[in-house]
């Protein structure tokens, strides 16, 4: 199987650049998956599991924020607010993310506000759900 370029990009670091055989996309409208030379195009990035295959065939997994992924020319660069592997998520923390927004979603606010309480909820959940499948305490 061929590869492709791929780097992913968080706010605070580079979290992968190399070669991939295979990449899984959270999008708005479900997964988009990304195999060597895919059309080019500009993918808007959902809170949600990132995985993608290194040529070794190890799997990567990530919980990622919003963001946007541009595919061109067999190279795709992600571009997301955060990005973290599911063994490295504050288990404790991510819960009370979760409370907060759903607390915040329940208070009256502004359509911005609301859609800012809607996307942090979104996240943390995304988190929840990948360090509890890593680690198993579903």
């Amino acid at each position: 199987m061929g590869t492709f370029s791929l780097k992913i990009i968080s706010s605070d670091k580079i979290f992968y650049e190399g070669p991939c055989q295979y990449l899984t996309i959270p999008a708005p409208d479900g997964q988009k998956g990304v195999l060597p030379h895919h059309e080019n195009m500009v993918i808007a990035v959902d809170p949600g599991e990132l995985k993608f295959r290194k040529p070794d065939g190890e799997w990567v997994e990530a919980v990622v924020s919003m963001g946007f992924a541009e595919i061109m020319n067999n190279r795709v660069s992600v571009l997301v607010n955060t990005a973290e592997r599911p063994e490295d998520i504050d288990v404790k923390r991510a819960e009370e993310a979760k409370e907060r927004a759903e607390e915040r979603l329940r208070q009256k606010q502004s359509i911005q506000e609301y859609h800012l309480s809607q996307a942090s909820l979104a996240r943390a959940m995304a988190r929840l759900k990948a360090s509890r499948n890593k680690h198993g305490d579903i």
